[in-house]
Protein backbone atom coordinates (compact mmCIF):
# COMPACT_ATOMS: atom_id res chain seq x y z
CA UNK A 1 0.00 0.00 0.00
CA UNK A 2 1.05 3.73 -0.75
CA UNK A 3 2.25 5.93 1.77
CA UNK A 4 -0.22 8.65 0.31
CA UNK A 5 -2.41 6.85 -1.61
CA UNK A 6 -5.77 7.99 -2.53
CA UNK A 7 -4.78 11.28 -0.40
CA UNK A 8 -4.36 15.04 -1.60
CA UNK A 9 -1.49 16.79 -0.68
CA UNK A 10 -1.00 20.77 -1.59
CA UNK A 11 2.77 21.66 -1.61
CA UNK A 12 3.53 25.37 -1.48
CA UNK A 13 6.96 26.59 -2.78
CA UNK A 14 7.86 23.90 -5.00
CA UNK A 15 11.25 25.44 -6.85
CA UNK A 16 14.02 23.69 -7.87
CA UNK A 17 15.24 22.35 -4.66
CA UNK A 18 13.29 21.14 -1.17
CA UNK A 19 9.76 22.16 -2.68
CA UNK A 20 10.16 19.75 -5.78
CA UNK A 21 11.66 16.79 -3.42
CA UNK A 22 8.82 17.59 -1.44
CA UNK A 23 6.36 16.88 -4.41
CA UNK A 24 8.17 14.03 -6.18
CA UNK A 25 8.12 12.34 -2.41
CA UNK A 26 4.11 12.87 -2.75
CA UNK A 27 4.01 11.77 -5.95
CA UNK A 28 5.59 8.73 -5.50
CA UNK A 29 3.76 7.30 -2.71
CA UNK A 30 0.48 7.63 -4.18
CA UNK A 31 -0.87 11.38 -3.56
CA UNK A 32 -2.31 13.60 -5.66
CA UNK A 33 -0.52 16.88 -5.71
CA UNK A 34 -1.11 20.24 -6.00
CA UNK A 35 1.72 22.62 -6.47
CA UNK A 36 2.02 26.40 -5.50
CA UNK A 37 4.90 28.70 -6.34
CA UNK A 38 5.44 32.44 -7.36
CA UNK A 39 6.76 31.93 -10.56
CA UNK A 40 4.27 29.93 -13.14
CA UNK A 41 7.47 28.64 -15.42
CA UNK A 42 8.72 26.64 -12.70
CA UNK A 43 5.46 25.31 -11.65
CA UNK A 44 4.98 24.26 -15.07
CA UNK A 45 8.75 22.74 -15.20
CA UNK A 46 7.92 20.66 -12.15
CA UNK A 47 4.42 19.03 -12.89
CA UNK A 48 5.70 18.10 -16.31
CA UNK A 49 8.63 15.96 -14.91
CA UNK A 50 6.58 14.43 -12.29
CA UNK A 51 3.96 14.10 -14.38
CA UNK A 52 4.19 14.31 -17.71
CA UNK A 53 0.33 12.89 -18.24
CA UNK A 54 -0.57 15.86 -15.79
CA UNK A 55 -3.26 12.76 -14.09
CA UNK A 56 -1.73 13.27 -10.24
CA UNK A 57 -1.02 17.29 -10.02
CA UNK A 58 -2.57 20.33 -10.67
CA UNK A 59 -0.22 23.90 -10.13
CA UNK A 60 -1.08 27.42 -9.44
CA UNK A 61 1.04 30.55 -9.32
CA UNK A 62 0.24 31.36 -5.94
CA UNK A 63 2.49 33.95 -3.59
CA UNK A 64 1.76 33.04 0.38
CA UNK A 65 1.49 36.64 1.07
CA UNK A 66 -1.97 36.90 -0.53
CA UNK A 67 -4.90 35.37 1.02
CA UNK A 68 -6.88 35.41 -2.14
CA UNK A 69 -4.56 33.71 -4.22
CA UNK A 70 -3.89 31.19 -1.15
CA UNK A 71 -7.53 30.50 -1.21
CA UNK A 72 -7.83 30.02 -4.99
CA UNK A 73 -4.82 27.57 -4.49
CA UNK A 74 -6.73 25.28 -2.03
CA UNK A 75 -9.95 25.66 -4.12
CA UNK A 76 -8.17 24.06 -7.36
CA UNK A 77 -7.18 21.19 -5.03
CA UNK A 78 -10.92 20.38 -4.48
CA UNK A 79 -12.05 21.74 -7.55
CA UNK A 80 -9.61 19.04 -9.38
CA UNK A 81 -9.05 16.22 -6.59
CA UNK A 82 -12.11 16.27 -4.53
CA UNK A 83 -10.64 17.24 -1.50
CA UNK A 84 -7.21 18.31 0.65
CA UNK A 85 -5.89 15.61 3.39
CA UNK A 86 -2.48 17.04 3.62
CA UNK A 87 -0.88 20.98 3.27
CA UNK A 88 3.31 20.60 3.24
CA UNK A 89 4.32 24.62 3.72
CA UNK A 90 8.16 24.95 2.22
CA UNK A 91 7.71 28.57 0.46
CA UNK A 92 10.34 30.83 2.80
CA UNK A 93 12.17 33.96 2.35
CA UNK A 94 15.18 32.70 3.54
CA UNK A 95 18.12 35.01 1.03
CA UNK A 96 18.42 37.66 4.25
CA UNK A 97 21.43 37.28 6.46
CA UNK A 98 22.81 39.33 8.95
CA UNK A 99 22.07 39.93 12.62
CA UNK A 100 20.74 42.28 15.01
CA UNK A 101 23.22 45.23 14.60
CA UNK A 102 23.06 45.02 10.78
CA UNK A 103 18.99 44.23 10.85
CA UNK A 104 16.81 46.18 8.70
CA UNK A 105 13.73 45.95 10.01
CA UNK A 106 11.88 46.30 7.08
CA UNK A 107 13.07 43.39 5.87
CA UNK A 108 12.52 41.23 9.02
CA UNK A 109 8.86 42.49 8.46
CA UNK A 110 8.94 40.66 4.83
CA UNK A 111 10.81 37.65 5.98
CA UNK A 112 7.96 37.49 8.82
CA UNK A 113 4.89 37.89 6.50
CA UNK A 114 6.11 35.21 4.40
CA UNK A 115 7.61 32.42 7.05
CA UNK A 116 5.05 32.65 9.71
CA UNK A 117 2.30 34.62 8.47
CA UNK A 118 2.13 32.88 5.04
CA UNK A 119 2.30 30.16 6.45
CA UNK A 120 -0.61 30.76 8.50
CA UNK A 121 -2.97 32.16 5.36
CA UNK A 122 -2.04 28.57 3.53
CA UNK A 123 -3.11 26.72 6.44
CA UNK A 124 -6.21 28.42 7.22
CA UNK A 125 -7.16 28.87 3.37
CA UNK A 126 -7.06 25.02 3.57
CA UNK A 127 -9.01 24.17 6.84
CA UNK A 128 -12.51 24.11 5.56
CA UNK A 129 -11.54 20.94 3.73
CA UNK A 130 -8.81 19.81 5.74
CA UNK A 131 -11.69 19.55 8.92
CA UNK A 132 -14.14 17.54 6.12
CA UNK A 133 -12.20 14.17 7.09
CA UNK A 134 -9.21 15.52 9.50
CA UNK A 135 -5.38 15.68 7.88
CA UNK A 136 -2.11 17.18 8.40
CA UNK A 137 -0.53 20.27 8.22
CA UNK A 138 3.19 19.78 7.98
CA UNK A 139 5.68 22.68 8.43
CA UNK A 140 9.19 23.42 7.24
CA UNK A 141 11.46 25.13 9.72
CA UNK A 142 14.66 25.15 10.58
CA UNK A 143 17.32 23.98 12.64
CA UNK A 144 18.83 27.66 12.81
CA UNK A 145 15.36 28.60 15.52
CA UNK A 146 16.96 26.42 18.01
CA UNK A 147 20.65 26.61 17.20
CA UNK A 148 22.05 29.36 15.47
CA UNK A 149 24.69 28.52 12.84
CA UNK A 150 27.97 30.24 13.41
CA UNK A 151 28.67 30.13 9.68
CA UNK A 152 26.31 32.26 8.70
CA UNK A 153 24.14 34.95 10.10
CA UNK A 154 20.18 34.11 9.75
CA UNK A 155 19.06 35.98 12.70
CA UNK A 156 15.35 37.45 10.87
CA UNK A 157 14.87 33.70 8.95
CA UNK A 158 15.47 31.39 12.43
CA UNK A 159 13.42 34.24 14.16
CA UNK A 160 10.19 33.89 11.90
CA UNK A 161 10.88 29.94 12.40
CA UNK A 162 11.09 29.42 15.88
CA UNK A 163 7.74 31.73 15.77
CA UNK A 164 6.29 29.46 13.76
CA UNK A 165 7.13 26.36 15.75
CA UNK A 166 5.33 28.31 18.86
CA UNK A 167 2.05 28.54 16.71
CA UNK A 168 2.48 25.29 15.64
CA UNK A 169 1.58 23.86 19.53
CA UNK A 170 -1.32 26.10 19.58
CA UNK A 171 -2.93 25.36 16.34
CA UNK A 172 -2.42 21.07 16.86
CA UNK A 173 -4.40 22.51 20.08
CA UNK A 174 -6.84 24.27 18.01
CA UNK A 175 -7.24 21.87 15.45
CA UNK A 176 -6.87 18.38 16.89
CA UNK A 177 -10.49 18.56 17.82
CA UNK A 178 -11.23 17.93 14.17
CA UNK A 179 -8.52 15.13 13.81
CA UNK A 180 -5.87 17.80 11.80
CA UNK A 181 -2.17 16.83 13.11
CA UNK A 182 0.01 19.71 12.95
CA UNK A 183 3.93 18.98 12.62
CA UNK A 184 7.63 20.70 12.16
CA UNK A 185 10.15 19.07 9.98
CA UNK A 186 13.64 21.26 11.04
CA UNK A 187 16.22 20.76 8.82
CA UNK A 188 19.94 21.53 9.45
CA UNK A 189 22.91 22.05 6.68
CA UNK A 190 21.05 19.48 3.92
CA UNK A 191 22.58 18.74 0.60
CA UNK A 192 20.68 20.31 -2.36
CA UNK A 193 20.78 23.67 -4.42
CA UNK A 194 21.19 26.46 -1.77
CA UNK A 195 23.85 24.64 0.46
CA UNK A 196 25.24 23.28 -3.12
CA UNK A 197 25.30 26.82 -3.90
CA UNK A 198 26.83 28.24 -0.88
CA UNK A 199 29.35 25.31 -0.57
CA UNK A 200 31.03 26.95 -3.68
CA UNK A 201 30.75 30.52 -2.52
CA UNK A 202 32.65 29.68 0.91
CA UNK A 203 35.43 27.57 -1.70
CA UNK A 204 35.92 30.36 -4.07
CA UNK A 205 36.07 33.04 -1.18
CA UNK A 206 38.33 31.05 0.67
CA UNK A 207 40.88 29.71 -1.91
CA UNK A 208 39.82 26.30 -1.06
CA UNK A 209 38.70 23.13 -2.60
CA UNK A 210 34.48 22.20 -1.52
CA UNK A 211 35.99 19.40 -0.27
CA UNK A 212 37.24 21.35 2.49
CA UNK A 213 34.47 23.53 3.24
CA UNK A 214 31.57 20.67 2.84
CA UNK A 215 34.12 18.60 5.85
CA UNK A 216 33.77 21.53 7.94
CA UNK A 217 30.20 21.17 8.26
CA UNK A 218 29.86 17.52 8.31
CA UNK A 219 32.40 16.99 10.49
CA UNK A 220 30.48 18.19 13.67
CA UNK A 221 27.36 15.99 12.26
CA UNK A 222 26.89 12.58 14.25
CA UNK A 223 26.32 10.53 10.31
CA UNK A 224 28.84 10.99 8.23
CA UNK A 225 27.11 11.90 5.32
CA UNK A 226 24.69 15.10 5.34
CA UNK A 227 21.28 15.44 4.70
CA UNK A 228 19.68 15.94 1.55
CA UNK A 229 16.68 17.89 0.29
CA UNK A 230 15.31 14.30 -0.51
CA UNK A 231 15.71 13.33 2.96
CA UNK A 232 13.72 15.92 4.69
CA UNK A 233 11.35 15.40 1.81
CA UNK A 234 10.89 11.96 3.02
CA UNK A 235 10.27 13.11 6.59
CA UNK A 236 7.78 15.31 5.29
CA UNK A 237 5.99 12.98 3.08
CA UNK A 238 5.69 10.33 6.36
CA UNK A 239 3.86 13.33 8.65
CA UNK A 240 1.66 13.77 6.00
CA UNK A 241 0.38 10.39 5.73
CA UNK A 242 -1.70 8.03 8.05
CA UNK A 243 1.38 6.36 9.54
CA UNK A 244 1.63 9.69 11.46
CA UNK A 245 -1.98 9.62 12.68
CA UNK A 246 -0.92 9.61 16.89
CA UNK A 247 1.72 12.47 16.19
CA UNK A 248 1.09 16.08 16.43
CA UNK A 249 2.55 19.22 18.02
CA UNK A 250 6.12 18.00 17.44
CA UNK A 251 9.47 19.07 16.16
CA UNK A 252 11.40 16.64 13.89
CA UNK A 253 15.31 17.34 13.57
CA UNK A 254 16.73 16.34 10.35
CA UNK A 255 20.04 17.52 10.09
CA UNK A 256 22.35 14.09 10.27
CA UNK A 257 22.48 14.24 14.34
CA UNK A 258 24.34 17.55 14.11
CA UNK A 259 22.18 18.89 17.07
CA UNK A 260 20.66 16.59 19.39
CA UNK A 261 17.40 17.12 21.35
Amino acid sequence: MLLLGGKTVVVSGVGPGLGHQVAAACVRDGANVVLGARTEKRLVSAAASLDPGGEVTAQLATDITDEAQCEALAALAVSRFGGIDAVVHVAALDHYMGGLEDADFTQWQQVVDVNLLGTLRMTRACLPALKEHGGSVVMIGTQSSVAAPSQVQQAAYGASKGALVSAMYALARELGPHRIRVNTVQPGWMWGPPVQGYVQYAAQTEGVGEDTVLERLTSRMALPEMATDADVADTAAFLASDRARAITGQSLLVNAGEIMR
